[in-house]
């Protein structure tokens, strides 16, 4: 019964709480469970050091959890999760496309979209005119990857 006793003392019962929902934040997407696992903690380890009521560690629980999940989640996402770089940025500059020379490589027509080589790569490519195989065409716009392309 003195081992119970002993395991149901609210420093260690907070670290408990908090080891679960550190351990809960790998099954639960959005890093939110993480920043109460370390409220449930900082207040464990405070009750190491200090006899405080229980409502005093409710208030320092929520207090603690509620402002580093506000003061530290964005960085802390950023930091473990990373940027994307694979995202289209909308400003981007058109003007390595447009205006630039390109090979077809495979037959364009309105109603068949081809191939055309530019800067080494093959770029799938549309046209409002029929072209061929080795044309040589001009860059006019850009639709995510597909050209827009005219002959010269």
């Amino acid at each position: 019964m003195e081992i119970l006793k002993d395991f149901l003392k609210p420093e260690i019962m907070w670290i408990l709480v908090g080891i679960i929902l550190f351990v809960l934040e790998f099954a639960l997407p959005g890093l939110i469970v993480f920043f109460f696992g370390f409220g449930a903690c900082v207040v464990g380890i405070v009750c190491f050091f200090a006899e405080i009521s229980i409502n005093i560690q409710l208030l320092m629980f929520i207090v603690v959890s509620v402002g580093s999940l506000l003061v530290l989640r964005n960085w802390l996402k950023s930091t473990f999760i990373g940027y994307v770089v694979d995202r289209q940025n909308g400003s981007e500059n058109l003007d390595e496309y447009l205006g630039q020379r390109a090979i077809v490589k495979e037959k364009i027509s309105k109603t068949v979209v081809g191939k055309v080589e530019f800067h080494g790569t093959d770029w799938q490519a549309q046209s409002d005119e029929d072209l061929v195989e080795g044309d040589v065409v001009e860059i006019i716009a850009k639709d995510n990857i597909t050209l827009k392309v005219k002959s010269l």
